[in-house]
């Protein structure tokens, strides 16, 4: 698995990957953060194509084509709002990765690029999401070799500084 999972801080919309993960709304129509500077940068054509597709259910992903972005793809997952975690909110964040891989697997997808779902206006600590980030996508590819390299691309360095200890604790069989 060394190298195939990685962190850096980055601008995920100008990343040369195959498909970056969008942590969108329900309505998958934009919206702020991570999302709204995605259908920034792809376009009004990704707007467009997200309306044909219905809204998104919390814990699952839709894919689109990436438009005006270094990605051919953006696979869409809505995160759960974090309530201090009794209302299903770390199976949902499971499910955000496991949906979003899935759909990649099935489209053949190789290389992904994820920003830290559920941890900007939707509040989820980011420990415990980078924690859930880093396992889901760990076991995604020792199953499947032919997904990866995996980048969390994360905004600030302390997002940064949170996922590279979360990565080094996986390396070493952590949790």
């Amino acid at each position: 698995m060394h190298g195939r999972l990685s962190a850096i801080q980055a601008d995920i919309t100008r990343l040369e990957v195959d498909a970056i993960v969008n942590a969108a709304n329900t309505a998958l129509l934009g919206g702020g953060g991570v999302d709204g500077a995605i259908h920034r940068a792809a376009g009004p054509e990704l707007l467009r194509e997200c309306r044909t597709l219905g809204a998104c259910a919390t814990g699952d992903a839709k894919i689109t084509r990436g438009y005006r972005l270094a990605a051919r793809h953006v696979i869409h997952t809505v995160g759960p709002v974090w309530n201090g975690g009794a209302r299903r909110e770390p199976e949902l964040l499971t499910s955000c990765y496991r949906r979003s891989l899935e759909i990649a697997l099935e489209n053949g997808i190789r290389t992904l690029a994820f920003p830290a779902i559920s941890c900007g206006i939707y509040g989820y600590p980011m420990e415990l999401a980078a924690a859930i980030a880093v396992r889901e996508c760990r076991r995604f590819v020792e199953a499947h070799a032919t997904i990866g390299p995996i980048t969390f691309a994360l905004f600030g360095r302390d997002a940064l500084a949170v996922y590279e200890v979360e990565l080094a604790r996986s390396m070493r069989g952590g949790p």
